[in-house]
């Protein structure tokens, strides 16, 4: 039966890994590798780990056990702040967590009581880009003696995330202020602060260019090691692959055909009003492939001369005008993917994944 195919080159997902780890061993620095963007596939970890990554973290735990089932010697970190149904998996399944919230973190210090464990939890600390995290030196102070009493907790680190959702930039100051605030909270309530954990990918540009605080000594990476790109950045990474991730989707049909559409136009599937540029009548393959499988936004036509046009729910329409007669209907059209385009294809049930060990 025909499906689309997503190719995972391992061998250049070591690469990276060693790369990256080369990176921040300089300057003492932990990874936290990301395994949601592919869905915690073992094959993936076994690449990360031959590049010498030894602590991994994922958003879902249904990722992270998984993960565990197949190797129970692995160290995972829940990177997303857990809702109180999960608070059991939570403390049975990771090694720490990320937390905000008091009433979650109650809740999981009684629960790691009845485990009989002391639960580690990295705060988290929001700096600007408005997602999960404490807010400012009063909410800091609320939440701090809260935190002292729960004697199933043990906070041992501050963390913080930039450009997921406010597409805020990393910078000296908005990183600098988790090491003012790990001072701060040490010598003001008595904690033994340790990690001080940024993310993501994003936040190697601080370290590249040697303005990333002292003190930062954990960075929660995917992007770089599975794509080779930072995408808040808007950048490929030196020395980085960035074709690890490959998909292929078969022509069904070429035809020469207007580039804008004829008639009265109204939204498209997605609901979106759309701007058609007239680039004249041109060749154009369509895939069966759409966007009910992937963020076709985040693909690029590895065909030279190929020009990603657009997408429907079933559909990906891909100019090959330039492609000097390359393309006929039946051939596979490659594409690499950016985070969204694998994040989305590895969990889509109507792609078949093939890694290449």
């Amino acid at each position: 039966m025909y499906a689309p195919v997503l190719e995972i080159d391992t061998h250049k997902i070591t690469e990276n890994a060693r790369r990256l780890k080369t990176m921040c061993d300089a300057r003492g620095i932990e990874i936290a590798f990301v395994t949601k963007g592919f869905c915690a596939r073992p094959a993936v970890i076994r690449a990360a780990k031959a590049g010498g990554l030894t602590h991994f973290a994922d958003s879902r735990m249904q990722n992270i056990i998984a993960a565990k089932q197949a190797d129970p010697e692995l160290h995972y970190l829940l990177i997303r702040i857990p809702a109180l149904d999960e608070v059991e998996e939570v403390v049975r399944w990771t090694d720490w967590s990320m937390e905000s919230q008091i009433e979650t973190i109650c809740a999981i210090s009684d629960e790691a009581l009845r485990q009989g464990k002391v639960h580690p939890i990295i705060l988290m600390l929001d700096v600007g880009d408005l997602r999960e995290g404490v807010f400012g030196r009063e909410q800091l102070d609320e939440i701090a003696p809260q935190i002292l009493a729960c004697p199933g907790v043990e906070l041992v680190g501050l963390g913080t995330n930039v450009g997921c959702y406010g597409s805020v930039l990393p910078s000296p100051e908005n990183m600098g202020s988790l090491v003012k605030a790990r001072d701060y909270l040490n010598a003001a309530y008595g904690f033994h602060i340790r990690t001080l954990s940024a993310g993501g990918t994003c936040v190697l540009k601080l370290l590249e260019n040697g303005t990333l605080p002292d003190g930062i000594n954990q960075l929660r990476v995917g992007e770089a090691v599975l794509y080779g790109e930072d995408s808040t950045g808007n950048r490929l990474l030196d020395d980085f692959h960035q074709d690890a991730f490959r998909l292929s989707a078969q022509v069904v049909e070429l035809r020469r055909k207007p580039s804008v559409p004829v008639g009265e136009r109204g939204r498209d599937c997605s609901g979106n009003v759309q701007e058609y540029p007239d680039r004249g009548v041109r060749l154009r393959a369509i895939c069966a492939l759409g966007k009910q499988d992937v963020d076709w936004t985040a693909l690029t036509p590895m065909l030279p001369g190929a020009y990603l046009i657009g997408a429907s729910s079933d559909h990906l329409i891909v100019e090959v005008e330039e492609c000097g007669g390359a393309v006929r209907p039946g051939d596979r059209l490659w594409f690499r993917c950016g985070y969204m385009a694998a994040l989305h294809a590895t969990t889509s049930a109507y792609i078949e994944v093939r890694e290449l060990e």
